[in-house]
């Protein structure tokens, strides 16, 4: 007898269309998890985990290939047509209507909450932030005090282990308030929301209306992204039950790299090269040292990236005695016209810290604050989910 809700070997491959070898290919790959029958003698399946898959594998394959890993259902984010959606509502249309903290709400809670406001943390867990943070050498990078602050946000907290609902939102207000206390200000905030709270942490220089406007889009379309590696990475931990601190942590530590939150680093560098040169010299140079142009193109957009375009549209108000504007325009023609590719939110947010005169390492930072309310939201999912679902099978190809 089959336990309710489950599927022999045999009823999930003719479920799926495939013969029981590519069920058990896909069992080895992690992509669904299977359990011993009780006589020992066969393989059981859930019909959720069955449907999940079939339901993927019907999908076309975006930017011309198919996701490799495990599938993760999700009420999020949803990635159809090169459109972005948060839980239904267009997320290019939010960057325009709505703060970063009333994203982070709609997406932690899917309420709307437009005004929202995220207070500063608690004065110990802001005090121990900041010491935390201060301890670093001051080579620092922005993404290293925000590690710091976490780790001592979370030893300050007494309530951390909390992971009903409502407390794990809280911690998420707080969580985005003590990553903000670990960075040294350079100039007064023009004002108490997130974003001017962060550019003056980021430059020295008066926050503009259009400035503090474009990095609060920037925020907003870079809050979550489907299935991320960091977000993989941050999923996992909750489903150890890992409290919220530790989320942050996984998801800052895969973030960590030039592959993902460095990867607007690298695109600032092409930008910075082709105003100096010309767009061509700058394309030249980059395909010939890596083989590719960095913020350009996304295997899960065929034709383009609609955070980059929403946010280079905002960047038009912003001064630009430098004509950084005009050579974007030309490399993102000319990667076009010569790549067939298309310019990617990395590469607009490339745009916009050198067009405000942040520091080197600020794309990450922005990523990285952003991407929290992402990572809490897919938390707060995992934590409603059975524990440790997330299991891929090893494959061992070493010497028996």
């Amino acid at each position: 007898m089959v336990a309710e809700g489950m599927l022999t070997t045999r009823q999930a491959a003719e479920r799926l269309g495939v013969k029981p070898q590519t069920l058990y290919a896909y069992v080895s790959r992690g992509l669904i998890a299977r359990v011993r029958a009780a006589d020992g003698k066969g393989s059981l399946f859930a019909v959720a985990d069955v449907d999940a898959l079939a339901e993927r594998n019907a999908q076309p394959a975006r930017g011309g290939e198919r996701p490799s890993g495990p599938a993760i259902r999700t009420e999020l984010t949803l990635l159809e047509g090169d459109r972005l959606f948060y839980r239904g509502r267009d997320a290019t249309h939010l960057a325009e209507r709505w703060t970063f903290e009333a994203t982070a709400v709609w997406l932690w809670t899917g309420r709307e909450e437009p005004t929202a406001r995220f207070a500063p943390p608690p004065a110990a867990l802001a005090a121990a932030a900041g010491a935390c943070a201060d301890a670093l050498p001051g080579t620092a990078r922005v993404v290293d005090r925000f590690k710091a602050a976490v780790l001592a946000a979370s030893v300050a907290d007494p309530l951390s282990l909390d992971l009903r609902p409502e407390s794990v939102v809280a911690t998420g207000r707080t969580l985005v308030g003590a990553l903000l206390a670990g960075v040294p200000e350079r100039a007064l905030p023009s004002g108490e929301g997130v974003a001017a709270r962060l550019w003056a942490r980021l430059s020295a220089a008066p926050a503009s209306e259009p400035g503090v406007r474009a990095l609060d889009a920037a925020l907003v379309l870079l809050a979550d992204h489907d299935i991320a590696t960091s977000t993989y990475a941050a999923r996992l931990a909750a489903s150890t039950r890992a409290n919220p601190y530790a989320v942050v942590t996984a998801g800052l530590a895969a973030l960590d790299g030039p592959l993902h939150g460095g990867a607007g680093a690298l695109a600032r560098r092409v930008l910075v090269h082709a105003a100096e040169t010309d767009p061509v010299t700058a394309l030249a140079a980059t395909l010939r040292d890596t083989g590719s142009v960095p913020g350009f193109g996304h295997v899960l957009y065929r034709d383009r990236d609609p955070r980059a375009r929403a946010l280079l549209r905002l960047l038009g108000d912003l001064p630009d005695p430098r004509g950084l504007l005009a050579v974007a325009r030309e490399l993102a023609e000319l990667a076009r016209e010569r790549l067939g590719t298309f310019p990617g939110v990395d590469f607009a947010l490339a745009v916009l810290a050198e067009l405000c005169g942040f520091p080197q390492d600020a794309e990450e930072a922005v990523f990285a604050l952003a991407r929290t309310a992402g990572w809490i939201a897919h938390a707060l999912e995992e934590y409603q989910s059975p524990p440790l679902r997330h299991r891929p099978t090893g494959v061992y190809t070493g010497d028996r």
